[in-house]
């Protein structure tokens, strides 16, 4: 495996999108076969919302048992559930609305409140369900322009608050506050796996997984679990200055 895991190239958005939501329905099996239920954390951002369309629909809709699964946000900008911006709504629409899932199997990070507040909340909410080492079947992950990944951005380093499982963070960028799981939650999970599209992301995919090492700079880095597995979803186009891919 590369150090940064394992690489998939697909021809287009598409077939990624496919391909990815194929994998969730395999993980959700295993997870269910094992251990009787499935706990996944999803990412916001438009290549993953493509995965989310199909798993609400025939037939993969039908390969999860959504009773026995259980979502979660690696990420949320602080704005109420109803905004345009929020990573939950464009979940709840993409996803939720069409399966079977019970409510309280979901559970959003709040951005309508205080930021700080909310973060607590929900590192709160990590500890109840899973204890001090949250571990999740599947963590979904994008890779923003810049190199970072859930709300991990350039100019601090990626494990600040680690402990704290979930911290806010000021985007600078975006004038907006964001809340966001900590690489400790993100490395302790069974399986990671980025998804990438476009060609405006070719150069910082071939920074950020054949570059040399600075996860201040390059946050997205900071992604090792510790003993599960890394995947990369990505297309030909963001794929296109990779010196090495795979099919």
């Amino acid at each position: 495996m590369a150090p940064h895991g394992e690489m998939h190239v697909y021809r287009n958005p598409a077939a990624l999108a496919r391909a990815l939501a194929d994998f969730v329905v395999a993980t959700a099996g295993l997870a269910m076969a094992e251990r009787g239920a499935f706990r996944i954390a999803l990412s916001g951002g438009h290549t993953p919302q493509a995965t989310y369309e199909l798993l609400g629909r025939e037939p993969l809709r039908e390969e999860i048992s959504w009773s026995d699964t259980f979502i979660y946000f690696g990420d949320e900008r602080c704005v109420p559930p109803n905004d345009e911006q929020s990573n939950y709504r464009m979940v709840q629409r993409a996803l939720l609305e069409h399966v079977a899932i019970p409510q309280a199997n979901v559970h959003r990070i709040r951005g309508e409140i205080d930021p700080g507040l909310a973060a607590n909340e929900y590192a709160s909410i990590l500890r109840a369900d899973f204890g001090n080492a949250p571990q999740f079947d599947l963590v979904l992950l994008g890779l923003g322009k810049d190199g970072h990944t859930a709300s991990l951005f350039p100019g601090t380093p990626p494990d600040t608050d680690d402990e704290a499982l979930v911290r806010a963070v000021y985007a600078e960028a975006d004038v907006m506050w964001r809340v966001t799981m900590t690489p400790k939650v993100i490395n302790h999970s069974r399986s990671v796996a980025f998804a990438v599209d476009g060609v405006d992301k070719a150069q910082i995919l071939a920074d950020v997984y054949e570059g040399p090492s600075d996860p201040v700079k390059y946050p997205a880095q900071v992604v090792h679990p510790a003993s599960g597995r890394l995947t990369w979803f990505v297309d030909e186009l963001a794929a296109g200055m990779l010196r090495k891919k795979t099919h």
